[in-house]
């Protein structure tokens, strides 16, 4: 059988004769079989989500070039892997290879998806009116709508723990908790979220509020609710740097809380890139003669920066140059920007996918509070950014003993000897789960890994009520409190357990937050009078 629409392939100086020659090969023996396939009738439809809608098995064209398109991606994925360059090169040629072939999936497009067409004649054009009216609404958004964003308003529905803001700055405003049981552990537990998002993931709904979960399990939960700055503001805020967010952040927090609690060592979390701020912080307290924290958790947090996942595609001098002359003196690293990178890290869930639910078939999309927290947004200083962009994306200096100084104060992570809960999730694209573990090797303290199933967010937003996924564990743990150099070999002693990590985390800090005391009548003290109702006005601040 003759093959007329075969690709003639060119022939790239950096593959290998003999690899391209098998990827040939391959891609000739599997088109041979499908065309055979569609010819006789007996082509499948693929497996692949964007493509088992009952309209694309009964149109035999649309079927051919859906497992064209699809066999079409795997060849040019296997040329990127046999390519002869340099891993960062493979990588940044991987992205590029993905964004093309999420863009030109025959799915995309209504003169190419049956299942597209056949809503538009069976509504009578309906789809394709509503379709374009979702598509002007986003653009006057300037974002696609992956939500529906009228469902959820912050404080009615979403971050709605009893509290109050009991301290505020220009960076921060900290929100203590209600308790909810009548006696706490003594030592009180601050959160750091991460500064590129809104605090609330870790507050959406109660039914999945890690805030109301660890208040239940009898700790005074404190929250920090990062300011996000707008252009235009004239208090300076854009000009803020990443010492600035240690002082005025971090450590203004757990001086307040601290103060608040009469307590001279406090627990801290941190997430992300909040953990991040936390561990620097905690190092510039330890150079300044002051040990402020007693046990210290990190949930996907990067420390060692050597692999940074998918993000690395962006890393390079000239991206950070860039960066520095446009916004390093100040400005904003506006959030609409982050939001789109994101996106792009995986554009098939989280651009194509409503692309075509949004605009070809013109439905709203489902509403979903952790999509919408996703929408929501903060923008960041130009000199905060591009300081981090530089010291741990580009040139990894945070790990190194010395190397980097805050007000003169040199940073040292591994001055930080308080016993560590680390938590990495296993499909995470952000924060890979080996880059979580490798903070282990950094922090001196007694150590504690645990990897939960999922990705970046869903892996540490899963509440033991709902009995979904897995972790794992060391369940006899080195008494010498020194885990594994290796991540693999950690992994291949460790056992699965099914549900929620949050038990054993709780069941860990219960055992460093003290003895039991009676819960405080009220919020604050004399010093820190409740100045709002949870959750404060700084999270309401939608990014323009």
């Amino acid at each position: 059988m003759s093959t007329p629409f075969l690709p003639k392939w060119p022939v790239p100086a950096f593959v290998a004769p003999d690899k391209l020659a098998a990827i040939q090969a391959e891609f000739s023996r599997e088109w041979l079989e499908m065309t055979a396939s569609a010819q006789q009738g007996r082509l499948a439809p693929p497996s692949d989500r964007r493509f088992n809608a009952p309209a694309w098995a009964g149109n035999p064209a649309s079927l051919l070039m859906a497992h064209a398109y699809l066999l079409s991606a795997k060849a040019m994925n296997q040329l990127v892997d046999a390519a002869e360059v340099p891993e960062p090169v493979r990588n940044r040629l991987r992205f590029s290879v993905m964004q093309w072939t999420e863009a030109l999936s025959p799915a995309n497009f209504l003169a190419t998806n049956p299942d597209v067409q056949q809503a538009l004649i069976e509504s009578q054009g309906q789809t394709l009116s509503m379709g374009i009216q979702n598509l002007f609404e986003d653009l006057q958004k300037g974002r696609i709508s992956q939500t529906d964003e009228s469902r959820f308003e912050v404080g009615v529905n979403l971050a709605v723990s009893k509290g109050a803001v009991v301290f505020q700055n220009r960076l921060i405003q900290l929100i203590q908790y209600a308790p909810l049981t009548p006696t706490v552990h003594k030592k009180p537990l601050l959160i750091v979220p991460p500064c590129i998002n809104k605090y609330y993931i870790l507050d959406l709904q109660p039914e999945n509020s890690l805030v109301k979960y660890a208040v239940e399990q009898g700790f005074t939960v404190f929250m920090v609710s990062w300011r996000n700055p707008l252009p235009f503001e004239e208090d300076g805020i854009d000009t803020l740097g990443w010492g600035d967010y240690l002082q005025e952040g971090v450590l203004a927090a757990i001086d307040a809380v601290s103060d608040i609690s009469r307590q001279k060592q406090i627990n801290a979390l941190g997430f992300c890139v909040g953990g991040t701020l936390l561990a620097s912080a905690l190092a510039l307290a330890h150079a300044q003669g002051r040990q402020p924290v007693a046990a210290l958790t990190l949930l996907t947090t990067l420390l060692d920066f050597n692999d940074t996942g998918v993000l690395g595609v962006f890393v390079d001098e000239m991206h950070a140059s860039l960066r520095e002359s446009q916004i390093g003196q100040g400005g904003l690293m506006t959030a609409k920007e982050l939001g789109t990178t994101f996106s792009f890290l995986r554009p098939g869930e989280l651009v194509w996918n409503y692309v075509v639910g949004n605009y070809l078939k013109g439905k709203a999309p489902p509403a979903f509070d952790l999509l919408y927290w996703n929408a929501d947004g903060t923008n960041l200083p130009g000199p905060f950014f591009t300081w981090y962009f530089r010291n741990t994306y580009l040139e990894n200096n945070l790990k190194v003993p010395g190397r980097l100084s805050i007000d003169g104060h040199p940073i040292d992570l591994g001055q930080l000897s308080m016993p560590v809960y680390i938590y990495g999730s296993r499909e995470d694209h952000i924060v890979p789960w080996r880059s979580a573990y490798a903070s282990t090797g950094i922090l001196s303290g007694d150590a504690r890994f645990v990897l939960g199933a999922s990705g970046h967010i869903a892996g540490v937003i899963n509440p033991p009520n709902k009995q979904r996924r897995s972790y794992w564990k060391l369940d006899a743990e080195p008494s010498s409190g020194r885990l594994p150099d290796d991540a693999d070999a950690w992994l291949g002693g460790a056992s699965e357990h099914p549900g929620s990590w949050w038990p054993d985390w709780a069941a860990w800090l219960a055992d460093h937050a003290g003895p039991k005391v009676r819960a405080a009548k009220s919020l604050g003290d004399a010093r820190h009078v409740p100045l709002e109702e949870a959750p404060g006005s700084y999270v309401k601040a939608r990014a323009v």
